[in-house]
């Protein structure tokens, strides 16, 4: 697929209510940045132990598994399925299906800490903020390569240095320098990396492999 393909295809995306995705889910998807750690997050108002709890399928376990990959990477079902579709070719789907999300350019950006969430970092890259070895690159679902660098333009260094002040890099598949806002693909991320997302891969392979 051609980038400019790849960029029509970004137009369609999901705009539902965010946090309305953490209360069906029942955990905290970070979509709204500081937000959801803050006492107005709604899932503080939701109790886990209220009712009876229903039993679950199997199946509505691997979709709902698929459905919060979705929405903590702010993808569609047919992008999604794009993704899972190169990722079974592989030897380990779950684990290739992993690194197809992580390095999409906005996650990178967000992982980087130069976003509050990942849709804030996706709005800086189609705002052309971002630079990958120097070049703009204005396509979120851009995938990043061992030694890319990632930094960001300097009309938008002000703005990120100060969104950037007060985080920390939580991954070492990137290094970054924050002094001077600029990151570096050391290898490709695992399993292992996606701990605090809180993904199991394995259901979702299971859900598209029936």
């Amino acid at each position: 697929m051609s980038p400019s393909q790849e960029k029509a295809g970004l137009m369609a995306r999901d705009t539902g209510p965010r946090c309305k995705k953490c209360l069906l889910i029942g955990e905290k998807l970070l979509l709204k940045g500081e937000r959801c750690l803050s006492d107005r997050c709604p899932l503080h108002k939701w109790k886990a132990g209220e009712g009876e709890r229903k039993k679950v399928s199997v199946y509505s376990v691997q979709l709902r598994e698929k459905q919060k990959a979705k929405w903590i990477y702010g993808i569609m079902e047919r992008q999604f399925r794009r993704y899972f579709a190169q990722a079974e070719t592989r030897d380990n789907p779950g684990a290739a299906l992993i690194s197809l999300l992580e390095r999409r350019l906005d996650n990178v950006v967000y992982r980087l800490g130069f976003a509050l969430s990942r849709p804030q970092a996706r709005q800086f890259v189609r705002h052309g903020a971002i630079r990958v070895n120097n070049k703009k690159v204005d396509i979120p679902s851009y995938q990043v390569k061992v030694g890319d660098e990632i930094s960001v333009s300097e009309k938008a260094k002000e703005r990120i240095r100060n969104l950037a002040a007060g985080r920390e890099l939580t991954v070492d598949w990137l290094t970054l320098d924050k002094e001077n806002l600029k990151g570096i693909v050391r290898r490709l991320p695992t399993e292992e990396d996606v701990k605090d997302v809180g993904i199991n891969p394995k259901l979702i392979v299971e859900f598209y492999s029936k």
